[in-house]
């Protein structure tokens, strides 16, 4: 729901000190999280849907046009606005680069690259934006999730199996708000453990509480049959939710606001119980509620057939002034009383001035007079972990930056944290950003993202880099797909986010959704499904 969605362009990003490289985290008490208290809840309700596909229907053709509304930043004090030097950017591709000692440029080749749900898909008529988009990789399916719509495709050719079709068609005849509600923000994880899908979105029409997360797991690795169904309420509102699959929990994150939407009280994380929700039994959630000085936490969510070591806790990171913030979550479903939140543990990063800091619209499209949003005030979806063979775990973040596509390689983030590596992607001057990235079972990297200047329409494309790369650099880009459209009519809402994942079968292929555009125009958005893989993986 995107009204409320974008009245914060909170959150916590301006610019950065420079650091050396690569920095030690320190564990800092500012913003502490005090002594706050696990709030625990069951679910308002839960029931089974016998198969998706027997009561999947189109999402309604309503307009429900979405005004940006002002920004409500955290207030920081003493954080510089801009004029920084970039000291990590990256000016020029792999092909040059390289003649210098620089990246070596592993071999990588696109596998599949057709359209997802947006104007023209089927019988889809796009009726809001920004289209959210998400997706994820299973066995043998990929399943999409943009606004208010899901498809699921077959990976192995990339062929419709269902959808567009309404999200809340999950929920048909599971009574309330999660049944009569469509409103977005939706989330679609794999849960390669239990060859599960997970898929949710939040219900807040109307705008009073309570508000809802409707959270539907599959019973098999089909995303087209039968679901066990939950519905877990809060008297805040919950926005912006992120998601991740877990040893115990799925973990949710929201910015929460009051139900009058005029006050943002804090980021909060909760933890449903995984094992009881796979199972279609009662569960509950397990919930801390930070300072709303803290916002946009992302939960660290394995890429590929990655393990997580059974006791472990989540990782949680957010953009902080001059920093990324770390913070540990476990969920405690046998001993309530044990589960915890901790942090932050603050981890100095390379100098840099948000993009479009001023107002948070400034990329620039061709032929149109329309900027776009960068969202450049947060981390990206997603927090990629991967824990490897020599238990080495990792976490790679991205944002958007003034002077390019910045990214971060954070290794053991359970002790001894630190930045082993930071670059920022800018081979040549056009606007880079909405970025995701991932990492292979080899240790390869995958990062896609939209590209526009006033020569280039909004686009998609990837980089990749490997493990012998030069420190901090990403190979030559490589085209998704070229748009053809520029986005106008008032509408500068873009994204709001990307999704990069890795395929839990060979462990190697990239899977990357976003939007582009193919006609000028507004309301008119498409989007883009594509997979790639490093040569040797």
């Amino acid at each position: 729901m995107q009204r409320h969605k974008h009245i914060i362009a909170l959150l916590i990003g301006t610019t950065a000190l420079a650091v050396a490289l690569p920095a030690a985290a320190q564990t800092l008490d500012a913003p502490t999280l005090g002594a706050m208290k696990m709030v625990e809840s069951k679910e308002v309700k839960r029931d089974v849907l016998n198969s998706l596909k027997d009561v999947a229907r189109p999402p309604s053709g309503e307009r429900r046009i979405r005004e940006k509304e002002l920004p409500r930043p955290i207030p920081y004090t003493g954080v510089p606005k801009g004029g920084t030097i970039d000291p990590v950017v990256q000016l020029e591709a792999a092909s040059a680069a390289s003649k210098a000692g620089g990246p070596l440029a592993p071999a990588v080749t696109t596998i599949r690259n057709f359209d997802g749900i947006g104007n023209g898909f089927n019988t889809f008529t796009v009726a809001s934006a920004p289209p959210d988009t998400h997706g994820a990789v299973g066995s043998t399916q990929y399943v999409q999730v943009v606004n208010a719509a899901m498809a699921v495709f077959d990976k192995a050719t990339g062929n419709r199996l269902l959808g567009a079709t309404a999200i809340n068609s999950l929920f048909a005849g599971f009574g309330g708000k999660c049944q009569t509600a469509n409103d977005g923000d939706p989330i679609v994880n794999w849960d390669a453990r239990a060859q599960r899908w997970v898929i949710s979105q939040f219900a807040v029409t109307p705008t009073a509480a309570p508000f809802f997360q409707c959270v539907a797991v599959s019973q098999t690795a089909d995303a087209t049959g039968a679901y066990n169904r939950y519905a877990f309420s809060y008297n805040t509102f919950p926005d912006y939710p992120k998601a991740a699959v877990w040893d115990n929990a799925y973990v949710f994150t929201f910015n929460t606001f009051n139900a009058a939407l005029t006050a943002f009280l804090g980021a909060q994380v909760c933890g449903y119980n995984r094992s009881a929700m796979l199972a279609g039994l009662p569960a509950t959630q397990q919930c801390f509620t930070t300072p709303n000085t803290v916002g946009s936490l992302l939960p660290s969510d394995p890429d590929g057939a990655s393990p997580v070591v059974a006791g472990s806790p989540n990782y949680l990171a957010t953009l902080r002034p001059t920093s990324l913030g770390l913070y540990k979550f476990k969920a405690d479903f046998v001993t309530p009383a044990n589960a915890s939140f901790t942090g932050p543990t603050t981890i100095p990063v390379a100098a840099y001035t948000e993009l479009c800091s001023a107002n948070g619209t400034c990329v620039r499209q061709p032929s149109v007079s329309q900027r776009l949003d960068s969202l450049g005030d947060r981390l990206m979806s997603h927090l990629s972990f991967r824990r490897y063979p020599d238990g080495t775990e990792r976490l790679l973040a991205t944002h958007s930056i003034s002077t390019g596509l910045r990214w971060y390689e954070i290794r053991n983030p359970a002790t001894a944290t630190t930045v082993f590596q930071q670059g920022t992607y800018a081979p040549t001057t056009s606007t880079r950003w909405m970025g995701s990235i991932s990492q292979d079972k080899n240790g390869n990297f995958g990062i896609g993202y939209s590209i526009s200047s006033t020569s280039i329409r909004p686009s998609l494309r990837y980089a990749v880099r490997g493990p012998a790369d030069a420190l901090g650099t990403l190979g030559a880009e490589n085209i998704i797909i070229t748009g053809t459209g520029s986005q106008n009519g008032g509408l500068s809402r873009w994204g709001d986010y990307a999704t990069m994942t890795i395929d839990p079968v060979d462990d190697c292929t990239f899977w990357f959704s976003s939007e582009f555009m193919r006609t000028t125009g507004s309301f008119n958005w498409n989007t883009r499904i594509a997979s790639f893989r490093v040569a040797g993986c």
